[in-house]
């Protein structure tokens, strides 16, 4: 919004010529952070917020006249705000496709009418506003601030001047904020650095020189000036990762203006005059380096580095040995000797297998020559960067130790053979005698991060092998490869050209991402980006590996929305597809399986964010899933229904599961003999069952039974709660509590109760709760001593176990004889009691389960005078603000109310106002039970006459218009009951009461025609006592 934000967005410029906002994870993060604070100035800020821009900020924004509702004046598709500024002009007005906005607090609504496209708002603001706060503040204020301007000079008002003084401050603070927040955000984006852009330009300074092969005529910078951090681009610049400016005279071409970056090189729009901006602009794609782009604007530029890596290569295949097998075996007993003392070793199978012993055919031969040969070379330094290192990490840049000679690294340490070098590569090894505290490993892994740094493809393969051969399920190994620099160079790695070393990184990238801190490690230095890349790779085997690096890297949060982020869902959900034509089916199905298979799992841990679910969804994932549901491996079932099972807490993919028959395949797969996948797919089952006709399908597919054998299994804890979870949403259908109780779950439930965790016991419970919904189990539950355990399960602090507890004892109080056990166990007060719990879903709860225990007792009065406190609770919760409370509670008020004792003291307590205050909800629930509770509080001395004082009357005549037979049974009571106090019938009368209640005397429930019929009795009754009290006053 300030002069800095301006400055540190990323603008483009349009084929129209428009300047425009480029679409960058930069920009996208500034625009958020604009939006947060527009929308949270008119609170924080109200007096700047009302605060009338000098000019208005106008923009063509997507929005039409229908969004706009209350507050603004509406004329065919002209929107205007009916707040004005001092001068009478809308402080918002629309003109289609134009929009004007004239202060912060409309912006602010304005951003609340556009609802999903506030971002596009902010953005299209932004573009064509490119310096709001000439616009806010006004030329005459910025001048004074920024004396490059020269606008026309224009009075300020006094009385404006504070309030702009203070906008002016809170800009600056947003704008402070903002850059802050982007410059550590660019900070973990790094992919160049000062170091190495010096280093290069340096490098092709020494190409400048005379004669027809020179690469380059002149190279300079466009600045002397060297900040502390070796950047030479200003402050505000570098915010945005930009580190110098070159200017590059070509042989064979016009002068090429460079700006390297953070995020690449790429050609600028020239250097014109002091205080432009406009030659930052990008006028081309981003390269990797600087020798990319040189090759690609530059033919003579290309010919001639090409000319001397032929030359090169020529050199030195007259130089190569015929016996290239030999000496890279030789180099491989090499580096076994110096890791671990051994004079020979047997090449192992894994590293066979990778193909590195095969490499001495004509094409790796010359492969293999092109690569010492560019090492050599000051000027194929860019194609080596390119093949081993292209993804600019700093740690790993920093250790390719930029000379002419890079290969005299390599070639110290592996081609020559005197004792000198062995005895330097066994000081690492001397030292860690003095140093206990390292384990052996760790000076290993050491020399082979050391070599890894410094070696060609062939090498570098032969180094990643013998780092498989350590055990990296080690985190003494894991931290030691991390605190060495060989995660940068690993995940460098993945950047090159070499499917063997992507193939050997990934392998070892699997295992030490195991590790918790790995993992956020990873994701710091950009490694999901990389691997989300290598999934379009043509390679199955690579492909696979990815995946798999993802599913234990994605186990972090913030990996998961990196890798949707970066397009990794979409594919992700493709490996998934891996049914080919019928030619090659049998030569691909296995690794088609396997790059499934991981595709699956790493879809899996992507999964538990909702954002991602809906992107599996929308990737077309869900059929797809579908089909491997089918497939008779194991283990791809298993990545396979966690998947499912993770989405399946979002409705659209419940739908989707019932729709698309994986019912059937989830309870054919719960036959199998295998705990995991049987764990899996009960809980898919347990969330899904939450619609009938899933609960139906389970049924009809015979999937109970197998349910209930899972039970069988107690000692498997994740599997008991999946198990009994599936149970308890399957018993919401009485159809289904019949085949479990053929099956005696009943029993082995009941069994459950002691001695589990707390998940477990949350569904045992809420299972009980629906097996007591028919008589006979709630005499099975009482008998088997679960009326017991329920109770002792009161005293507990977990909020979801506690309401399905009181919902079970709720529901075995409906037979007297069990609530004489619950009150002889403290049941009836430990229930009481959670009626001071803080959560309203419990309060509710308890209510409810009281109902049936006051109804049933022997003795209520006895029963609830007993519990000293509790009626002044009662009356409490009846100011609750959850209507589910007041519902239950209202419930509760009805029952107790049947006792006149009882009665009385609520009476005292003041239920009378506070029932009255409920009378005008709109709520059918609450409606019938408050109903009811008045109807029966009407039975104490003067509560009728005091329900109509407080206008409890009249609203209650309207609940005649429901549609809902309970709310009118209720209401009809109440009437009847307050139709013996004169004053109320007067009321019910002005009311219109007599005809509906006419209306409900042709009901069919005979207990609502009585009602009806005795409040029209006596209302009749008081009309005919008036008319003979006035035939006696006038015949006296």
């Amino acid at each position: 919004m300030g002069l800095t934000l301006t400055r540190a967005a990323q603008w483009t410029t349009s084929s129209s010529g428009t300047a425009k906002l480029e679409s960058t994870p930069l920009n996208e993060s500034l625009l958020k952070e604009i939006l947060e604070f527009v929308e949270k100035i008119g609170s924080k800020s109200p007096q700047e917020a009302e605060h009338v821009f000098e000019e208005p900020l106008q923009w063509n924004t997507t929005l039409v006249a229908s969004h706009f509702k209350k507050g603004y004046n509406t004329r065919g598709s002209t929107v205007k705000s009916n707040e004005k500024d001092s001068e009478g002009n809308p402080l918002l007005q629309l003109s289609p496709p134009s929009l004007y906005v004239r202060n912060f607090s409309q912006l602010s609504k304005l951003l609340h009418v556009a609802k999903d496209r506030k971002l596009q708002e902010v953005q299209a603001c932004l573009e064509e506003n490119r310096d709001p706060m000439v616009n806010i503040l006004g030329w005459n204020f910025i001048s004074k601030l920024d004396r490059t301007r020269s606008p026309p000079e224009v009075p300020i008002d006094a009385s404006e001047k504070d309030v702009k003084v203070k906008l002016f401050i809170l800009l600056q603070d947003i704008d402070k904020k903002i850059l802050n927040k982007l410059v550590a955000e660019i900070s973990e984006q790094v992919q160049l650095d000062p170091t190495i852009v010096t280093k290069e330009v340096e490098l092709f300074k020494q190409c400048c020189t005379e004669g027809e092969e020179r690469l380059l005529k002149s190279l300079r910078y466009t600045s002397d000036f060297e900040f502390s951090n070796g950047c030479r681009a200003p402050l505000w610049r570098q915010a945005l990762g930009e580190i110098c400016y070159l200017v590059i005279e070509p042989c064979d071409g016009e002068i090429l203006n460079i700006t390297c970056s953070s995020a690449g090189v790429f050609l600028n729009a020239g250097f014109q005059q002091e205080g432009d901006e406009s030659h930052y602009e990008r006028k081309s794609d981003f390269y990797e380096d600087l020798a990319s782009l040189l090759k690609n604007r530059s033919p003579h530029f290309a010919e001639n580095i090409n000319k001397q890596v032929v030359d090169g290569e020529e050199r030195g295949r007259a130089q190569k040995s015929e016996k290239q097998q030999e000496n890279i075996v030789h180099q491989w007993e090499r580096l076994q000797r110096a890791l671990y003392g051994r004079k020979k070793c047997d090449t192992c199978q894994r590293w066979r297998n990778l193909g590195v012993l095969t490499v001495c055919g004509p094409a790796e031969e010359e492969k293999a020559r092109k690569s010492s040969v560019e090492k050599k070379r000051p000027g194929a330094r860019s194609r080596m960067k390119a093949e081993l290192s292209a993804s600019y990490s700093p740690g790993h840049l920093s250790s390719q130790r930029t000379k002419t000679s890079a290969g005299a690294v390599v070639e110290e340490q592996f081609s020559e053979s005197s004792s000198e070098t062995e005895e330097e590569e066994e000081q690492p090894e001397r030292r860690s005698e003095t140093n206990p505290d390292l384990p052996s490993e760790y000076w290993q892994i050491q020399k082979l991060v050391k070599y890894l740094k410094a070696a060609d493809q062939t090498v570098t393969v032969l180094v990643l092998c013998a780092m498989m051969e350590l055990d990296l399920t080690k985190e003494t190994c894991q931290l030691a490869i991390q605190d060495l620099g060989g995660l940068e160079v690993l995940l460098n790695l993945l950047d090159t050209n070499d499917i063997r070393c992507k193939i050997g990184s990934l392998k070892i990238l699997t295992k030490i991402s195991q590790n918790g801190f790995l993992r956020q490690t990873i994701v710091h230095m950009r490694g999901l980006q990389r691997m989300v890349n290598n999934l379009d790779s043509p390679v199955k085997e690579l492909q696979a590996l990815a995946a798999e690096t993802i599913a234990n890297v994605a186990k972090d949060r913030r990996a998961r929305r990196t890798v949707r982020h970066h397009g990794g869902i979409r594919k992700l959900v493709k490996l998934l597809d891996c049914i080919h034509d019928s030619a090659n089916l049998r030569a691909n199905m296995e690794k088609d399986l396997e790059v499934a298979r991981c595709g699956a799992s790493a879809l899996w841990s992507c999964s538990k964010s909702s954002k991602n679910k809906e992107a599996i969804r929308k990737a077309g994932g869900i059929p797809l899933l579908g089909r491997l549901l089918r497939s008779p491996q194991e283990n791809m079932l298993i990545p396979v229904v966690g998947t499912l099972q993770e989405c399946a807490s979002q409705e659209s993919y419940r739908v989707a599961i019932q729709t698309e028959g994986m019912i059937e395949d989830l309870v054919k797969n719960l036959r199998r003999d295998n705990d995991e996948l049987q764990m899996l797919c009960a809980s898919a089952i347990f969330k899904c069952a939450e619609d009938k006709r899933t609960r139906d399908l389970v049924r009809s597919n015979k999937g109970l039974q197998p349910l209930v054998s899972l039970l069988a299994k107690a000692d498997n804890k994740q599997l008991l709660a999946a198990a009994t979870g599936a149970i308890w949403k399957c018993s919401f259908s009485m159809k289904n509590v019949a085949i479990f109780q053929e099956s005696k779950a009943l029993q082995t439930l009941i069994g459950l109760l002691t001695d589990q965790p707390e998940d477990v016991l949350v569904n045992v419970v809420g299972a009980l709760g629906q097996f007591a919904q028919k008589p006979a189990n709630k005499t099975a539950i009482c008998n088997g001593g679960g009326i017991k355990a329920l109770i002792n399960l009161l005293n507990g602090t977990n909020q979801a176990l506690l309401v399905n507890v009181t919902k079970a004892v709720g529901a075995c109080a409906t037979e007297k004889d069990n609530v004489a056990i619950i009150d002889q166990l403290d049941g009836v007060r430990l229930v009481w009691s959670l009626l001071k719990n803080p959560s309203t879903e419990v309060q509710s709860s308890a209510a409810w389960a009281l109902c049936p225990c006051i109804e049933n007792a022997k003795d209520a009065r006895e029963m609830v005078l007993f519990l000293i406190g509790g009626l002044e609770l009662i009356v409490h919760l009846l100011k609750s603000t959850n209507n589910e409370v007041r519902t239950s509670i209202c419930a509760v008020v009805a029952k107790l109310a049947k006792d006149k004792e009882i009665l009385g003291v609520l009476t005292d307590r003041g239920v009378v106002s506070l029932l009255a205050e409920l009378i005008n909800t709109t709520d059918n629930r609450l409606r019938c039970y408050l109903a009811e509770a008045i109807g029966h509080c009407c039975m104490w001395r003067n509560n009728r006459a005091s329900f109509g004082e407080y206008g409890a009357v009249g609203p209650l005549v309207r609940y005649l218009e429901s549609k809902d037979t309970s709310v009118l049974m209720s209401t009809a009571m109440a009437l009847y009951q307050l139709s013996k106090e004169p004053s109320n019938i007067i009321t019910m009368h002005e009311e219109g009461v007599v005809q509906q209640l006419i209306h409900l005397t042709g009901s069919d429930d005979s207990k609502l025609q009585e009602f009806a019929a005795g409040c029209l009795r006596n209302i009749r009754l008081l009309s005919l006592a008036n008319q003979r009290a006035a035939c006696s006053n006038e015949n006296p």
